[in-house]
């Protein structure tokens, strides 16, 4: 079976990685944000993951035009299926880490990051009226979503129809 390249297998699980840090940073950081508790490196850190999911994102992009992806497995419809839930986990992953920036730049947010003083962050209901921030928000649940439909697609192809097309997205290749 064709495999991704070797540097697509690595973007693809370190996406994985930085998505589920960002996730767990921005949980703490509203939770932090609620009890006025938040700081300027909870931010900071939730950012430069964020950042990072973006940038391994277009690396994936880069690396698919000029690696190219193995053909799909012939059932019409479950492949458009797939594409298009490919081609909607790419949008979100650009246009979540873009809403995080926009929410930062057009709240309270950047007064505290840009002068390191975290008591100028916002606070609880500090993102009520900040539209970006909704925005995100509800990147973030279409993201899971998203994300739950794509692993049960994997999980049906590595227990059902045991086609092993889990295989192409692994760095340990059968010869």
């Amino acid at each position: 079976m064709t495999q991704y390249s070797k540097r697509m297998v690595i973007a693809h699980w370190l996406t994985l990685a930085m998505l589920v840090a960002a996730w767990f940073l921005g949980e703490e950081l509203a939770e932090a944000t609620d009890e006025s508790k938040a700081t300027v490196l909870g931010y900071l850190v939730h950012m430069l993951a964020g950042g990072a999911v973006l940038l391994l994102t277009a690396a994936r992009l880069l690396f698919r035009s000029k690696d190219g992806t193995p053909p799909v497995l012939g059932q019409a419809l479950m492949d458009k299926v797939a594409k298009g839930t490919h081609h909607v986990l790419y949008t979100l992953l650009f246009v979540l880490p873009v809403s995080g920036v926009i929410t930062v730049l057009t709240s309270d947010a950047i007064k505290g990051i840009s002068a390191g003083d975290a008591s100028l962050l916002p606070k609880e209901n500090g993102y009520e009226h900040v539209f970006a921030h909704e925005v995100h928000e509800v990147l973030v649940t279409a993201l899971i979503v998203v994300a739950v439909l794509h692993i049960l697609g994997a999980i049906k192809h590595q227990f059902i129809d045991k086609d092993g097309l889990m295989e192409r997205m692994m760095l340990r290749r059968k010869d």
